[in-house]
C-alpha cells in the first residue's frame, strides 16, 4: 500500500492548476492542461508510411489534473515558492507580497491577490506562474520521462 503513495510504477502524478475561469491566461493553461492530459499515446507499426518521429512528441504523460478556483493552503504556498526559486518569486505569486509572511497575511485577507494560471506538480516539486505554454510543457514532459 505503502508503494503506491512513494512513486509505484502505476501511480500518477497530481498536477495543480490553481484556475481562475474569468482569466484568459487561466483558461489557456486549463486548455493546454487538458489536452495533454486527453492526448493518447501514439502508437504506430513498422508498415505504416508516416514518420515516428512526429508521433514521438504526441506521448501522453501520465498525470491527474487537478482543477481548483480556491487558493493554497499556507503550507501550499510555502511549498509553491520554494518550487519556483524561493523568495525572490512570491511577487509573481501573490500580488504586492514582499516576502512569504506577507504572501500568507495577504492571502488570508483576500484571496484574489493569488496570482492565477499557477501549475504545480507536486511529485516532482516544480511549478509555473502563468500561462507560458512552453514551460509547462517542459514539466509535463519530465513526468514523462520521470516515468520511464
Amino acid at each position: 500500500m505503502f508503494k503506491r503513495f512513494f512513486g509505484e510504477h502505476g501511480a500518477k502524478n497530481v498536477v495543480t492548476l490553481f484556475h481562475k475561469p474569468s482569466s484568459q491566461a487561466s483558461l489557456r493553461a486549463h486548455t493546454l492542461l487538458k489536452q495533454a492530459n486527453a492526448q493518447p499515446v501514439a502508437t504506430a507499426t513498422e508498415d505504416q508510411a508516416s514518420s515516428h518521429n512526429a508521433q514521438n512528441k504526441a506521448e501522453r504523460s501520465e498525470f491527474e489534473l487537478d482543477v481548483t478556483e480556491a487558493p493554497p493552503t499556507a503550507d501550499q504556498l510555502k511549498n509553491i515558492l520554494e518550487y519556483l526559486g524561493g523568495p525572490s518569486a512570491v511577487g509573481r505569486v501573490v500580488q504586492g507580497a514582499k516576502d512569504e509572511t506577507d504572501a500568507l497575511r495577504r492571502l488570508k485577507a483576500d484571496a484574489d491577490s493569488f496570482q492565477r494560471p499557477l501549475v504545480v506538480d507536486w511529485n516532482q516539486g516544480k511549478a509555473v506562474a502563468g500561462d507560458n505554454e512552453s514551460e509547462i510543457l517542459s514539466l509535463l514532459r519530465n513526468i514523462s520521462a520521470e516515468k520511464k
